[in-house]
């Protein structure tokens, strides 16, 4: 018996039509323009973009990084906003704040390292850098001291105090001791205001005359105190509130 033929026409091969997702193009961009020039010219939601898209694949992520901006108001606010909030804007969630947070430690640690063993005092830049990417968008007060070796390189940074919204407690005693325990020889100090205003308040002036005090006694050089404001700070050395607390020093053991 004859096997009947099909009739059929063969059907044609398919092919794979789909186009790839419209957030891979644009995330792709983003990351060439990030490799091409760093972050010059990005706008604070597209660095926040950029983190998002390393933990979520192809899913567009312009929406949550503008949201966060939104919400946060800065990048500072982004980075150091509190977990739980973080994760409430819509299409951030735990491996976004993983991300976020990995970042935000990673570029503390960066910028620490960077500080020491070099020259504090002639590095300006560098410790205004550290500073204001540690403290400065924090919604309480902080206060850092910086110990340094008699060359006037950083031995070691550390948070004194951590306060209220608007003050931190500040001992005289508990911070030369900690100075005495790194063998520092001189003392930077540093606190922000979360007001945003850097200007400080009188027990700011006495507290660091307390500071100046303390290390004439102990034979400690206190060089600077900085309040780091928002895009700005206030310097007592620059202002000469420092060399004015020394000549007070200076005639009250005269």
């Amino acid at each position: 018996m004859k096997k009947k033929t099909s009739t059929r026409s063969p059907q044609p091969a398919t092919r794979n039509t789909q186009q790839p997702h419209k957030s891979e193009g644009h995330r792709q961009r983003l990351r060439e323009r990030f490799l091409a020039d760093g972050l010059d010219g990005f706008h604070d939601y597209e660095v926040i973009e950029l983190l998002l898209t390393l933990a979520t694949p192809r899913k567009d992520c312009k929406d949550a990084a503008k949201a966060a901006m939104a919400k946060f108001k800065t990048l500072q606010g982004v980075f150091e906003a509190e977990p739980v909030e973080l994760c409430k804007v819509d299409g951030i969630g735990p491996k976004n704040l993983f991300t976020v947070r990995l970042i935000k430690a990673v570029a503390d640690r960066y910028l620490k390292k960077k500080l020491i063993d070099k020259d504090a005092i002639n590095n300006s830049k560098a410790l205004f850098d550290y500073l204001y990417h540690s403290i400065g968008d924090k919604k309480r007060e902080f206060f850092k001291a910086i110990f340094l070796n008699s060359k006037n390189q950083v031995i070691a940074t550390n948070t004194i105090s951590e306060g209220t919204l608007t003050a931190s407690s500040v001992y005289p005693r508990e911070v030369i001791q900690e100075a005495l325990s790194y063998a520092a020889a001189a003392l930077i100090f540093a606190h922000n205001h979360p007001s945003g205003d850097p200007q400080p308040s009188s027990e700011d002036v006495a507290v660091t005359r307390q500071l100046v005090f303390a290390g004439k006694i102990m034979g400690m050089v206190v060089h600077e105190h900085i309040i780091i404001g928002e895009n700005r700070y206030f310097s007592f050395a620059d202002q000469g509130y420092i060399e004015q607390m020394n000549r007070e020093f200076e005639k009250l053991t005269a």
